[in-house]
């Protein structure tokens, strides 16, 4: 049972890998792309039955599913879950697999490393579960069902400036570069007329934003690797997609992605199957502390 259950980690963890570079082999950034092939809203998908959104790695797989099947909402159910709501998945629909990872203390541990006076040892778990969007379903409530109605990016644009004034980040506007730095601890973004469409200074600022989550006092990332290196490609991945999951969830949508780490990343994913599950979590997380921050005021002293 155990080697059935390492060989189903590893072969989703090979599945997804071997997906996301392809698409980057392509030239595509998966993590953005539904957003361009995609009649369905700019948003992050989200469980509908519990209304919750869901994170990581997932994120890329349904995002994947939408734009590949084009689907009209970024809702999805288990079957079970669309029966409780009173509706079914309708015969013959193919669902997606999605995965729900994390750690365990096994029965005993905790005593047994108090006793030899260690830390209790913990196993890594993956379960996998199948869900369909909702487009695949039938008799289901209709606010199920419906399209939302996403703000407007006259509404997205201040939402996204209080969400960094609210941050309370040494957030400095000028210069010639957009960079996060570590050791002083704040972000440099050009003035928004530098950017031929101004919106794409959103993704930029929340791309450096992102970077700026993983400072020590924060949530405490590797930000030590110099240019070049699988560190700082790590982080970059990081941030990149910490930046499209925050646009996702202000409904921003940026029209440039910028591509020019693709060679790097392609080198970590292809020696560490897991590189893009870890970097997924992690800009999960990112994103998480900086949405905290949305319809929040500014902190006194920010302006």
């Amino acid at each position: 049972m155990e080697r059935n259950s390492r060989n189903a980690r590893q072969s989703l963890y090979a599945e997804v890998t071997d997906r996301v570079i392809a698409e980057l082999e392509a030239g595509r950034l998966p993590w953005v792309q539904p957003w361009d092939a995609s009649a369905c809203g700019c948003a992050l998908p989200e469980n509908g039955a519990t209304g919750r959104h869901y994170s990581g790695i997932n994120i890329l797989i349904l995002w994947a599913a939408v734009m590949e099947r084009g689907y009209g909402v970024q809702r999805w159910l288990t079957f079970r879950q669309a029966q409780t709501l009173g509706g079914n998945v309708r015969k013959g629909e193919k669902g997606i697999c999605i995965c729900y990872a994390d750690r365990f203390t096994p029965k005993g541990e905790a005593e047994r490393a108090a006793d030899e006076q260690r830390e209790a040892r913990q196993v890594a778990f993956l379960k996998r579960f199948t869900v369909f969007n909702v487009d695949q379903c039938e008799g289901l409530p209709d606010a199920l069902t419906e399209v939302p109605e996403l703000p407007s990016e006259e509404e997205a644009v201040p939402a996204a400036h209080a969400l960094i004034r609210a941050s309370g980040a040494d957030f400095r506007v000028g210069g010639i570069e957009a960079y996060y730095a570590p050791v002083g601890d704040y972000v440099s973004v050009p003035e928004q007329r530098a950017f031929p469409d101004p919106i794409n200074w959103y993704r930029t600022a929340l791309h450096e934003l992102g970077h700026w989550t993983g400072h020590g006092s924060r949530l405490g990332r590797d930000q030590s690797g110099g240019f070049g290196s699988t560190a700082y490609a790590r982080e970059e991945l990081v941030a990149e997609m910490a930046s499209a999951f925050t646009c996702a969830a202000l409904s921003i949508r940026p029209s440039v992605r910028h591509a020019d780490y693709i060679g790097a990343w392609l080198a970590v994913l292809r020696e560490d199957e897991l590189a893009i599950f870890r970097a997924a979590s992690a800009a999960s997380k990112a994103a998480d502390w900086l949405l905290r921050y949305a319809g929040e005021p500014a902190q006194e002293g920010v302006s």
